[in-house]
Protein backbone atom coordinates (compact mmCIF):
# COMPACT_ATOMS: atom_id res chain seq x y z
CA UNK A 1 0.00 0.00 0.00
CA UNK A 2 1.32 3.42 -0.93
CA UNK A 3 1.93 5.49 2.18
CA UNK A 4 0.24 8.85 2.60
CA UNK A 5 2.30 11.93 3.40
CA UNK A 6 1.43 14.81 5.69
CA UNK A 7 1.78 18.40 4.45
CA UNK A 8 5.09 18.59 6.35
CA UNK A 9 6.74 15.52 4.83
CA UNK A 10 9.37 17.47 2.86
CA UNK A 11 10.39 19.38 5.98
CA UNK A 12 10.93 16.16 7.91
CA UNK A 13 13.13 14.76 5.17
CA UNK A 14 15.11 18.02 4.97
CA UNK A 15 15.77 17.77 8.72
CA UNK A 16 17.13 14.24 8.32
CA UNK A 17 14.29 12.56 10.18
CA UNK A 18 14.11 8.79 10.21
CA UNK A 19 10.82 8.04 8.45
CA UNK A 20 8.70 4.96 9.18
CA UNK A 21 5.27 3.66 8.15
CA UNK A 22 2.61 4.48 10.74
CA UNK A 23 -1.18 4.24 10.36
CA UNK A 24 -0.80 4.36 6.59
CA UNK A 25 1.44 7.46 6.65
CA UNK A 26 5.17 7.99 6.16
CA UNK A 27 5.95 9.59 9.52
CA UNK A 28 9.08 10.80 11.39
CA UNK A 29 9.97 8.50 14.27
CA UNK A 30 12.97 10.60 15.35
CA UNK A 31 15.25 13.45 14.34
CA UNK A 32 18.10 13.96 16.84
CA UNK A 33 17.19 10.84 18.82
CA UNK A 34 14.32 9.70 21.02
CA UNK A 35 16.05 10.47 24.33
CA UNK A 36 17.17 13.92 23.18
CA UNK A 37 13.71 14.79 21.93
CA UNK A 38 12.00 13.36 25.02
CA UNK A 39 14.10 15.48 27.38
CA UNK A 40 13.57 18.57 25.23
CA UNK A 41 9.80 18.24 25.70
CA UNK A 42 10.08 17.62 29.45
CA UNK A 43 12.53 20.49 30.00
CA UNK A 44 11.87 23.03 27.21
CA UNK A 45 9.73 22.30 24.15
CA UNK A 46 9.16 19.92 21.27
CA UNK A 47 7.27 20.28 18.00
CA UNK A 48 5.30 17.34 16.59
CA UNK A 49 3.64 16.83 13.24
CA UNK A 50 0.39 15.01 14.03
CA UNK A 51 -1.38 15.85 10.80
CA UNK A 52 -2.11 12.15 10.34
CA UNK A 53 -4.83 12.38 13.00
CA UNK A 54 -8.44 12.44 11.83
CA UNK A 55 -10.95 15.27 12.13
CA UNK A 56 -14.69 15.00 11.66
CA UNK A 57 -17.09 17.96 11.65
CA UNK A 58 -20.57 17.28 13.05
CA UNK A 59 -23.07 20.03 12.38
CA UNK A 60 -26.76 20.82 12.16
CA UNK A 61 -29.75 20.85 14.53
CA UNK A 62 -29.13 17.21 15.51
CA UNK A 63 -25.40 17.64 16.18
CA UNK A 64 -25.62 17.62 19.97
CA UNK A 65 -28.04 14.69 20.15
CA UNK A 66 -25.80 12.65 17.84
CA UNK A 67 -22.55 13.29 19.72
CA UNK A 68 -24.20 12.68 23.09
CA UNK A 69 -25.53 9.37 21.74
CA UNK A 70 -22.14 8.43 20.26
CA UNK A 71 -19.72 8.96 23.15
CA UNK A 72 -19.45 7.93 26.80
CA UNK A 73 -18.74 11.33 28.32
CA UNK A 74 -21.34 14.00 29.01
CA UNK A 75 -21.31 16.42 26.08
CA UNK A 76 -23.97 18.57 27.75
CA UNK A 77 -21.24 19.87 30.07
CA UNK A 78 -19.46 21.54 27.15
CA UNK A 79 -19.82 25.20 26.26
CA UNK A 80 -18.45 26.94 23.19
CA UNK A 81 -14.64 26.85 23.26
CA UNK A 82 -14.40 23.77 25.49
CA UNK A 83 -13.24 20.25 24.67
CA UNK A 84 -13.43 16.89 26.40
CA UNK A 85 -11.78 13.49 26.20
CA UNK A 86 -14.02 10.48 25.69
CA UNK A 87 -14.50 7.13 23.98
CA UNK A 88 -17.09 5.71 21.66
CA UNK A 89 -18.10 2.11 22.23
CA UNK A 90 -19.59 -0.86 20.45
CA UNK A 91 -22.92 -2.23 21.64
CA UNK A 92 -21.05 -4.66 23.93
CA UNK A 93 -19.06 -1.86 25.60
CA UNK A 94 -15.79 -2.52 23.74
CA UNK A 95 -13.97 0.64 22.69
CA UNK A 96 -14.28 1.73 19.05
CA UNK A 97 -11.80 4.58 19.60
CA UNK A 98 -10.81 7.29 22.04
CA UNK A 99 -11.25 10.84 20.83
CA UNK A 100 -11.56 14.53 21.62
CA UNK A 101 -14.83 16.42 21.23
CA UNK A 102 -14.65 20.17 20.59
CA UNK A 103 -17.78 22.30 20.88
CA UNK A 104 -17.49 25.18 18.40
CA UNK A 105 -21.17 26.17 18.67
CA UNK A 106 -24.43 24.64 19.88
CA UNK A 107 -24.84 23.02 16.46
CA UNK A 108 -21.17 22.51 15.54
CA UNK A 109 -18.63 20.02 16.92
CA UNK A 110 -15.23 18.75 15.85
CA UNK A 111 -14.27 15.16 16.70
CA UNK A 112 -10.56 14.29 16.63
CA UNK A 113 -9.89 10.58 16.12
CA UNK A 114 -6.91 8.26 15.76
CA UNK A 115 -5.22 8.05 12.39
CA UNK A 116 -5.41 4.25 12.16
CA UNK A 117 -9.16 4.32 12.81
CA UNK A 118 -10.40 7.10 10.52
CA UNK A 119 -12.22 4.95 7.98
CA UNK A 120 -13.76 2.64 10.57
CA UNK A 121 -14.69 5.49 12.92
CA UNK A 122 -16.47 7.47 10.23
CA UNK A 123 -18.36 4.35 9.12
CA UNK A 124 -19.38 3.76 12.75
CA UNK A 125 -20.62 7.34 13.08
CA UNK A 126 -22.70 7.08 9.91
CA UNK A 127 -24.14 3.78 11.12
CA UNK A 128 -25.18 5.29 14.46
CA UNK A 129 -26.77 8.51 13.26
CA UNK A 130 -30.54 7.94 13.34
CA UNK A 131 -31.08 11.59 14.26
CA UNK A 132 -29.62 12.78 10.95
CA UNK A 133 -26.70 14.98 11.99
CA UNK A 134 -24.40 16.18 9.21
CA UNK A 135 -21.11 14.23 9.40
CA UNK A 136 -18.12 15.36 7.33
CA UNK A 137 -14.70 13.72 7.33
CA UNK A 138 -12.26 16.62 6.81
CA UNK A 139 -9.09 14.77 7.84
CA UNK A 140 -7.28 15.26 4.56
CA UNK A 141 -7.86 19.02 4.58
CA UNK A 142 -6.40 19.77 8.03
CA UNK A 143 -2.83 20.01 9.26
CA UNK A 144 -2.17 19.54 12.98
CA UNK A 145 0.93 20.57 14.90
CA UNK A 146 1.51 19.87 18.60
CA UNK A 147 3.82 22.25 20.47
CA UNK A 148 4.52 20.74 23.88
CA UNK A 149 6.71 21.53 26.87
CA UNK A 150 7.15 24.16 29.62
CA UNK A 151 8.42 26.79 27.16
CA UNK A 152 5.68 26.18 24.59
CA UNK A 153 3.35 29.07 25.46
CA UNK A 154 6.16 31.63 25.44
CA UNK A 155 7.55 30.16 22.23
CA UNK A 156 4.15 30.37 20.54
CA UNK A 157 3.84 34.03 21.48
CA UNK A 158 7.33 34.85 20.20
CA UNK A 159 6.86 32.98 16.92
CA UNK A 160 3.31 34.02 16.07
CA UNK A 161 2.32 36.90 18.32
CA UNK A 162 -0.51 34.79 19.71
CA UNK A 163 -0.87 34.80 23.50
CA UNK A 164 -2.28 31.49 24.74
CA UNK A 165 -1.73 32.15 28.46
CA UNK A 166 -5.44 32.75 28.95
CA UNK A 167 -6.41 29.36 27.54
CA UNK A 168 -7.30 26.89 30.25
CA UNK A 169 -6.65 23.17 29.95
CA UNK A 170 -9.02 21.62 27.39
CA UNK A 171 -10.19 24.96 26.09
CA UNK A 172 -9.57 26.35 22.62
CA UNK A 173 -9.90 29.50 20.58
CA UNK A 174 -10.46 30.30 16.93
CA UNK A 175 -8.55 33.49 16.11
CA UNK A 176 -10.25 35.85 13.70
CA UNK A 177 -9.06 35.55 10.12
CA UNK A 178 -5.58 36.99 9.78
CA UNK A 179 -4.86 37.26 13.52
CA UNK A 180 -2.65 34.17 13.57
CA UNK A 181 0.20 34.49 11.06
CA UNK A 182 -2.27 36.00 8.60
CA UNK A 183 -4.09 32.66 8.28
CA UNK A 184 -7.75 31.70 8.25
CA UNK A 185 -9.55 28.73 9.82
CA UNK A 186 -7.18 28.27 12.76
CA UNK A 187 -7.95 26.49 16.05
CA UNK A 188 -5.55 26.81 19.00
CA UNK A 189 -6.22 24.14 21.62
CA UNK A 190 -4.72 23.68 25.11
CA UNK A 191 -4.43 19.93 24.71
CA UNK A 192 -1.70 17.37 24.12
CA UNK A 193 -0.45 13.81 24.60
CA UNK A 194 2.73 14.41 26.62
CA UNK A 195 1.65 15.41 30.12
CA UNK A 196 3.28 18.83 29.64
CA UNK A 197 1.98 22.34 29.09
CA UNK A 198 1.31 22.79 25.40
CA UNK A 199 -0.99 23.60 22.54
CA UNK A 200 -2.23 21.86 19.42
CA UNK A 201 -2.67 24.01 16.33
CA UNK A 202 -5.23 23.02 13.68
CA UNK A 203 -4.85 24.75 10.32
CA UNK A 204 -5.71 24.19 6.71
CA UNK A 205 -3.36 21.57 5.28
CA UNK A 206 -1.80 24.09 2.88
CA UNK A 207 -0.95 26.39 5.82
CA UNK A 208 0.79 23.79 8.00
CA UNK A 209 4.21 24.57 6.53
CA UNK A 210 3.94 28.26 7.40
CA UNK A 211 3.15 27.46 11.03
CA UNK A 212 5.96 24.88 11.25
CA UNK A 213 8.47 27.35 9.78
CA UNK A 214 7.43 30.15 12.14
CA UNK A 215 7.85 27.93 15.18
CA UNK A 216 11.14 26.44 13.99
CA UNK A 217 12.50 29.95 13.36
CA UNK A 218 12.70 30.54 17.13
CA UNK A 219 13.54 26.94 18.09
CA UNK A 220 17.12 27.63 19.14
CA UNK A 221 16.08 30.55 21.35
CA UNK A 222 13.83 28.29 23.41
CA UNK A 223 15.70 25.00 23.10
CA UNK A 224 12.87 23.44 21.10
CA UNK A 225 13.46 20.26 19.11
CA UNK A 226 11.41 18.75 16.28
CA UNK A 227 10.06 15.58 17.84
CA UNK A 228 8.96 12.28 16.32
CA UNK A 229 6.69 9.38 17.11
CA UNK A 230 9.33 7.62 19.23
CA UNK A 231 9.41 10.32 21.89
CA UNK A 232 5.66 10.84 21.55
CA UNK A 233 5.24 7.26 22.76
CA UNK A 234 7.70 7.46 25.66
CA UNK A 235 6.21 10.79 26.74
CA UNK A 236 2.62 9.53 26.70
CA UNK A 237 3.58 6.37 28.58
CA UNK A 238 5.46 8.29 31.30
CA UNK A 239 2.23 10.28 31.67
CA UNK A 240 0.11 7.13 31.83
CA UNK A 241 -1.95 7.88 28.72
CA UNK A 242 -3.59 4.97 26.95
CA UNK A 243 -2.68 4.11 23.36
CA UNK A 244 -5.40 2.74 21.12
CA UNK A 245 -4.42 -0.65 19.78
CA UNK A 246 -2.34 -1.43 22.89
CA UNK A 247 -4.01 -0.38 26.14
CA UNK A 248 -7.52 0.09 24.75
CA UNK A 249 -9.08 -1.90 21.92
CA UNK A 250 -12.42 -3.31 20.83
CA UNK A 251 -11.70 -6.08 23.37
CA UNK A 252 -11.41 -3.69 26.31
CA UNK A 253 -14.03 -1.50 27.94
CA UNK A 254 -13.52 1.92 29.53
CA UNK A 255 -14.28 0.74 33.08
CA UNK A 256 -11.51 -1.86 33.15
CA UNK A 257 -9.19 0.61 31.40
CA UNK A 258 -9.48 3.10 34.26
CA UNK A 259 -11.63 5.43 32.18
CA UNK A 260 -14.65 5.43 34.45
CA UNK A 261 -14.15 9.17 34.85
CA UNK A 262 -15.19 9.67 31.21
CA UNK A 263 -17.99 7.09 31.33
CA UNK A 264 -21.09 9.00 32.43
CA UNK A 265 -23.72 6.29 32.72
CA UNK A 266 -26.37 8.72 33.95
CA UNK A 267 -25.88 11.34 31.25
CA UNK A 268 -27.40 9.61 28.23
CA UNK A 269 -28.24 6.30 26.62
CA UNK A 270 -25.03 6.25 24.59
CA UNK A 271 -24.05 3.25 22.47
CA UNK A 272 -22.74 0.53 24.80
CA UNK A 273 -24.21 2.04 27.96
CA UNK A 274 -26.28 -0.99 29.10
CA UNK A 275 -23.43 -3.54 29.29
CA UNK A 276 -21.18 -0.95 30.91
CA UNK A 277 -23.81 -0.29 33.57
CA UNK A 278 -23.93 -4.03 34.27
CA UNK A 279 -20.13 -4.19 34.49
CA UNK A 280 -20.11 -1.30 36.94
CA UNK A 281 -22.57 -3.16 39.17
CA UNK A 282 -20.40 -6.27 39.42
CA UNK A 283 -17.00 -4.66 38.91
CA UNK A 284 -14.76 -5.38 35.91
CA UNK A 285 -13.07 -8.77 35.76
CA UNK A 286 -9.69 -7.18 35.13
CA UNK A 287 -8.07 -3.82 35.59
CA UNK A 288 -5.43 -1.75 33.83
CA UNK A 289 -2.52 -1.02 36.18
CA UNK A 290 0.70 0.94 35.93
CA UNK A 291 4.00 -0.31 37.25
CA UNK A 292 7.70 0.55 37.58
CA UNK A 293 10.53 -1.98 37.31
CA UNK A 294 12.38 -2.53 40.59
CA UNK A 295 15.35 -4.23 38.93
CA UNK A 296 16.93 -4.40 35.51
CA UNK A 297 14.30 -5.13 32.89
CA UNK A 298 12.12 -3.30 30.37
CA UNK A 299 8.49 -4.43 30.06
CA UNK A 300 7.21 -4.88 26.51
CA UNK A 301 3.81 -5.39 24.95
CA UNK A 302 2.77 -9.03 25.26
CA UNK A 303 4.99 -9.96 28.24
CA UNK A 304 3.25 -11.92 31.02
CA UNK A 305 2.49 -10.35 34.38
CA UNK A 306 2.69 -12.89 37.20
CA UNK A 307 2.33 -13.02 40.95
CA UNK A 308 5.32 -13.78 43.18
CA UNK A 309 4.79 -17.53 42.68
CA UNK A 310 4.95 -17.22 38.89
CA UNK A 311 1.25 -17.68 38.18
CA UNK A 312 0.21 -15.62 35.16
CA UNK A 313 -2.35 -12.99 36.19
CA UNK A 314 -2.20 -10.59 33.26
CA UNK A 315 -0.41 -9.11 30.25
CA UNK A 316 1.69 -6.03 29.55
CA UNK A 317 0.03 -3.74 26.99
CA UNK A 318 2.63 -0.94 26.86
CA UNK A 319 6.17 -0.71 28.19
CA UNK A 320 9.42 1.18 27.76
CA UNK A 321 12.46 2.53 29.57
CA UNK A 322 11.48 5.83 31.20
CA UNK A 323 13.98 8.51 30.14
CA UNK A 324 13.19 10.53 33.27
CA UNK A 325 13.32 7.68 35.82
CA UNK A 326 15.91 5.54 34.07
CA UNK A 327 13.73 2.53 34.87
CA UNK A 328 11.30 0.31 33.03
CA UNK A 329 7.67 1.43 33.16
CA UNK A 330 4.53 -0.13 31.81
CA UNK A 331 0.78 -0.57 31.68
CA UNK A 332 -1.03 -3.88 31.66
CA UNK A 333 -4.20 -5.74 32.56
CA UNK A 334 -4.38 -8.03 35.57
CA UNK A 335 -7.22 -9.86 37.28
CA UNK A 336 -9.17 -7.41 39.41
CA UNK A 337 -7.90 -8.44 42.84
CA UNK A 338 -6.71 -5.84 45.40
CA UNK A 339 -3.63 -7.99 46.00
CA UNK A 340 -2.53 -7.20 42.45
CA UNK A 341 -4.09 -3.79 41.74
CA UNK A 342 -3.33 -1.84 44.92
CA UNK A 343 -0.58 0.75 44.63
CA UNK A 344 2.64 -0.62 46.08
CA UNK A 345 1.85 -4.25 45.29
CA UNK A 346 4.86 -6.19 44.04
CA UNK A 347 4.42 -8.32 40.90
CA UNK A 348 6.67 -9.89 38.31
CA UNK A 349 6.99 -9.35 34.56
CA UNK A 350 8.16 -12.37 32.60
CA UNK A 351 10.05 -12.12 29.33
CA UNK A 352 10.39 -15.83 28.71
CA UNK A 353 13.06 -17.47 30.85
CA UNK A 354 13.78 -14.31 32.84
CA UNK A 355 11.46 -12.42 35.17
CA UNK A 356 11.94 -9.11 36.96
CA UNK A 357 10.16 -7.41 39.82
CA UNK A 358 7.79 -4.48 39.30
CA UNK A 359 5.81 -2.33 41.71
CA UNK A 360 2.24 -1.22 41.00
CA UNK A 361 2.38 2.57 40.67
CA UNK A 362 -0.31 5.05 39.70
CA UNK A 363 0.75 7.21 36.73
CA UNK A 364 2.00 9.72 35.83
CA UNK A 365 5.29 7.91 36.33
CA UNK A 366 7.53 10.92 35.69
CA UNK A 367 5.96 12.75 38.63
CA UNK A 368 7.13 10.07 41.05
CA UNK A 369 9.73 11.53 43.43
CA UNK A 370 10.91 8.01 44.16
CA UNK A 371 9.94 4.52 43.13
Amino acid sequence: MELKRTPLYDRHVALGAKMVPFAGFDMPVQYSGILDEHHAVREKAGLFDVSHMGEVFVTGPAAFDFVQHLVSNDVSKLVDGKALYTVMCHEDGGIVDDLLVYRRAADSYMLVINASNIEGDVAWMLQNNPMGATIEDVSSTIGLLALQGPASIDLLAEATGYDATGLGFYTFSEPEDGRFLGLSDVIISRTGYTGETGVEVYVRAEDAGAVWDALMAVADTFGMKPTGLGARDTLRLESGYCLYGNDITTQTNPLEAGLGWITKLDASDFVGRAPLAAIKETGPARKLIGFISQERGIPRNGYDITDAQGTVIGTVTSGTQSPVLGKGIGLGYVKNDPAWTTEGSVLMVSQGRRSFEVKVTKPPFHKQASA
